[in-house]
């Protein structure tokens, strides 16, 4: 955010993906900003957590020799959401991940989510996601 104006909507970080709903100011920086975020992400996941970095030894030949750490794939999935509708479905989709995926049983459990601002911000209700849920929501599938 240092280096473009944008707005994260929407965020969820998993073990092995993330997911994350931008509003960029410039629409044709989005690519800019998906690598900014990586690159940003990357670097300082390995001060926080240090065991959660790939060893040297781990890593393709193109990652070292890109000096990546091998935490994202090189590309992403793009997808302008059109209304409202969408982008709170897609909304829904990004903070029912870690319990799709069996992080976790209830959404609220799972602390690297945006949800809980959400929740805040009167978005959701606390137990959104909970195991009673389950039929209202297992079939969203943004992927």
């Amino acid at each position: 955010m240092q280096n473009y104006k944008f707005e994260i909507v929407a965020i969820c970080v998993l073990p092995d993906h993330i997911h994350l709903i931008l509003n960029p100011e410039n629409i044709k920086e989005y690519s800019k900003i998906i690598s900014s975020v990586k690159h940003s992400f990357s670097h300082d996941v390995g001060q926080v957590c240090p065991t959660y970095l790939c060893s040297q030894d781990d890593l393709k030949i193109g990652y070292k020799n890109k000096r990546e750490k091998g935490l994202f794939q090189r590309r992403f999935y793009e997808h302008t959401i059109l209304n409202q509708s969408e982008l709170n479905n897609h909304i829904n989709y990004i903070h029912y991940n870690p319990v799709k995926h069996g992080y976790v049983k209830c959404v609220k459990d799972w602390e690297y989510s945006s949800f809980h601002k959400f929740v805040e911000d009167k978005f959701y209700d606390k137990n959104w996601g909970n195991p009673n849920d389950i039929e209202n929501i297992k079939n969203l599938d943004f992927e």
